[in-house]
């Protein structure tokens, strides 16, 4: 699996495998991409932790269209996220923040 942060108002958008961008029609099915009930508060900035298959190496993020976004955050079209994070530096990454979980469902976590 592999991981990256996105903040809260931001959604995916285009995603590249290493046969290019992700086709539905040849995979048969959508990339598997799921956001964690996990985030970081940085500077009072919501980030929240997303998995993807490790099929996927490249993922577009855009902001969400929204009255509560920032004028200045819609004036950024798109960013390509080419680096996405492995699960030790994700820990690395928690480590040095302010993270908070939230947890729906405590009986998953504890099995």
């Amino acid at each position: 699996m592999k991981y990256f942060f996105l903040s809260e108002g931001w959604t995916v958008g285009r995603v590249w495998a290493s046969e290019g961008l992700w086709q539905i029609t040849a995979w048969r099915r959508q990339p598997d991409i799921q956001r964690m009930n996990i985030c970081l508060l940085e500077q009072g900035e919501v980030m929240w932790l997303y998995r993807v298959e490790d099929a996927i190496i490249t993922v577009e993020v855009k902001p969400a269209i929204s009255p509560q976004i920032s004028r200045s955050t819609q004036a950024i079209g798109q960013v390509i996220l080419r680096r996405l994070m492995s699960a030790e530096q994700v820990i690395e990454r928690l480590e040095t923040a302010s993270a908070r979980c939230q947890l729906q469902n405590i009986e998953s976590i504890v099995q």
